[in-house]
């Protein structure tokens, strides 16, 4: 999951990054796919957004065991194993002479059909693999400033509808959630599950602090955060009492402090939700202990060599 352009600013080198499409490495005014692929007519795949840092890719055997595990339940065959993805990743980096401050996205499409229709037996071929790395980090006020967060109406869904836990390219739930936040004015929805209860923003997920608990979603209704999960394990190993759990927005309101957390910008405040403001507006003390706790962990996670 990732921020908005709110978080970071573009990179100039972006516009001749070079780009992977099945199997060629090309530049970017010729990364392109066909307008029969799943992809662009249905949004039938699954992606993942990595970090590459100081050369090596960050938590990178939890995103390819999700990537994996939503291709596999939507019967979707990749075509290669994980680590041969990895390597293919790596090899798109390196022609770039990329070696930290990047963001990868991986996309995975069922391919190219025959003719448009929904049904898989209208696919001929394999996969389409896609792997775009930027230089993209976050803005260096990001880690300060305080987002506002709006709840809309789109709520997240139960998995007898679309599972919240497959990372889809079908987005469109997110995506109207996210444009009434931005009609709003703020910079993330706060997405209520089917029951009324929290439970994840358009794009990253979303914690709150209480009396000096952590509270975050059951996780039932969003998707299995990388981050979130690390920000969770932080929190247990250094003695934050962190619940998963059902909260309502009255909860939310009168929280001490709130933030998101995602794989582009880590750990980033909440000030505002719905015009209220939360605690005293700015970034909460655990919210800063917990910026510093996952920036030491992505240290050993991608150690300089």
């Amino acid at each position: 999951m990732e921020t908005g352009s709110h978080a970071h600013h573009e990179d100039p080198r972006n516009e001749t990054v070079r780009i992977y499409v099945n199997g060629r490495i090309v530049p970017r005014a010729e990364a392109t796919v066909s307008v029969f692929d799943s992809g662009f007519l249905l949004g039938d795949g699954v992606w993942e957004g990595i970090r590459l840092h100081n050369n090596k890719l960050a938590f990178l055997e939890e995103h390819l065991d999700r990537l994996y595990e939503g291709a596999k339940a939507i019967d979707l065959d990749i075509g290669m194993p994980p680590e041969e993805l990895a390597k293919r990743i790596m090899d798109t980096c390196a022609a770039n002479g990329m070696h930290s401050g990047v963001h990868i996205r991986l996309v995975v499409s069922r391919g190219l059909k025959k003719t448009p229709y929904q049904s898989p037996k209208a696919n001929v071929g394999g996969a389409t693999v896609v792997i775009i790395p930027e230089w993209k980090e976050a803005h260096p006020t990001a880690k300060e400033r305080a987002m506002s967060l709006f709840t809309v109406h789109v709520r997240r869904g139960a998995p007898d509808v679309q599972d919240p836990m497959w990372n889809s390219l079908s987005k469109l739930n997110c995506i109207a959630a996210c444009i009434q936040a931005n009609k709003a004015g703020a910079d993330e929805a706060l997405m209520l599950d089917p029951h009324g209860f929290v439970a994840t923003c358009n794009s990253t997920h979303f914690f709150i602090v209480r009396k000096g608990e952590l509270w975050t979603s059951t996780g039932k209704y969003c998707l299995k955060g990388i981050t979130r999960g690390n920000v969770i394990d932080l929190a247990h190993e250094n003695g934050i009492p962190a619940y998963q759990k059902d909260f309502s927005l009255t909860e939310v309101y009168g929280a001490d402090e709130a933030f998101v957390t995602g794989t582009f910008a880590g750990v980033m405040p909440v000030g505002t939700i719905d015009g209220r403001q939360i605690g005293d507006g700015g970034r909460g003390q655990i919210t800063a202990r917990l910026q510093s706790l996952y920036a030491d962990l992505m240290e050993r996670e991608c150690p300089v060599d």
